[in-house]
């Protein structure tokens, strides 16, 4: 017989480093996929590793033949930095990837009699506004505001989120003729995520989490983005609570497939100060990398999560200062020894 179990993909990457460890935590079953091996500390939390592409169908056939997934976390993607430079291959892992994982849910749902739950983290990439002025004049920007991205990625994500809410509608439309093969998915739309325990991978608000590691490690940053830049954040526990959250709530009460989430929304010149209020030694400088700042000055400067709020109850539990003074400077402290 099968066992019952969560399947993360992307595993290794820095969501599912705090994912991993929450599940394993609350004694789920965990299977994983990622193109890397997990670390060693990661591989003992989960039953089975697979290593290998979303995009390998057969790779997937496998894990539906051994596992009943009633719960799937689709972490894996390429990320807006690097997916600027291979369009193409974005495409292929971000879209492609998705729609393969899609369909193994809808035939794991027909397999075991009832809708598997499809967690999706989008991002404010799916977000493109066209300039600064624009973009300060829009305030806290709604889900179905703005929706024209301007890189791959957010492309990649938007239209992700529209499978999504295709797959989940599509079947449970068909009622009695498809019953079990509904997809139940549910999306949240990260901000920049910023985490004391994994380096940042390729993100264009890299640029937060990259200035505090540096100073930690006591080296020198040269920070991408102009210092009046702002976009929303929140720390990683934070994401991860949002996953867990949303994957537990009750269906009945979500009225909608993509909620926005948020925390605090400094400009890169309050990160820095903050940073070097708690580092001393370490030294900021400023050089714009036009084409990541172009992407940065096209995602809200603060984005509205009423939604989120009152449909399955998101509440981060660190703002600003918080974020800095409990949990990413105490930490990373210790991981660097400093």
């Amino acid at each position: 017989m099968r066992a019952t179990t969560v399947l993360v993909t992307g595993a290794n990457g820095e969501i599912g480093h705090g994912l991993l460890t929450r599940l394993a935590e609350d004694g789920r079953s965990i299977v994983t996929l990622d193109v890397a091996p997990l670390e060693p500390a990661l591989a003992g939390l989960v039953r089975r590793e697979f290593t290998g592409s979303i995009t390998d169908r057969a790779l997937l056939e496998r894990i539906l033949a051994e596992f009943e997934i009633d719960l799937v976390f689709h972490l894996a993607a390429l990320l807006s930095t690097r997916a600027e430079f291979t369009p193409v291959t974005a495409h292929q892992v971000n879209v492609d990837g998705t729609l393969n994982l899609l369909e193994f849910a809808h035939h794991e749902g027909e397999s075991h009699g009832r809708p598997v739950v499809f967690l999706y983290p989008s991002s404010i990439a799916a977000y493109g506004l066209p300039d600064l002025e624009t973009k300060m004049r829009a305030k806290r920007v709604r889900e179905e505001e703005w929706n024209t991205p301007t890189t791959m990625y957010g492309c990649n994500k938007l239209y992700c989120e529209h499978l999504g809410r295709y797959y989940a509608r599509h079947y449970k439309q068909l009622g009695a003729e498809s019953p079990a093969g509904r997809v139940d998915f549910r999306c949240v739309r990260f901000p920049g995520l910023i985490s004391a325990v994994t380096l940042p991978s390729g993100g264009s608000s890299d640029y937060a989490p990259e200035m505090i590691h540096a100073a930690a490690r006591g080296e020198p940053y040269t920070c991408f983005v102009r210092a009046d830049t702002r976009i929303p954040f929140m720390v990683m526990p934070d994401a991860i609570d949002a996953l867990l959250r949303l994957a537990s709530a009750e269906r009945a009460r979500l009225t909608r497939t993509a909620y926005n989430l948020t925390a605090f929304s400094p400009t890169a010149r309050d990160i820095c100060e903050v940073v070097t209020r708690a580092f001393p030694d370490t030294s900021v400088t400023w050089t714009t990398d036009e084409k990541r700042q172009r992407i940065v000055d096209s995602w809200p400067a603060d984005v509205d999560d009423s939604a989120a709020r009152r449909d399955w109850g998101f509440a981060p539990r660190h703002d600003f200062a918080r974020a800095f003074d409990e949990y990413l400077i105490p930490a990373i402290r210790q991981r660097y020894g400093r």
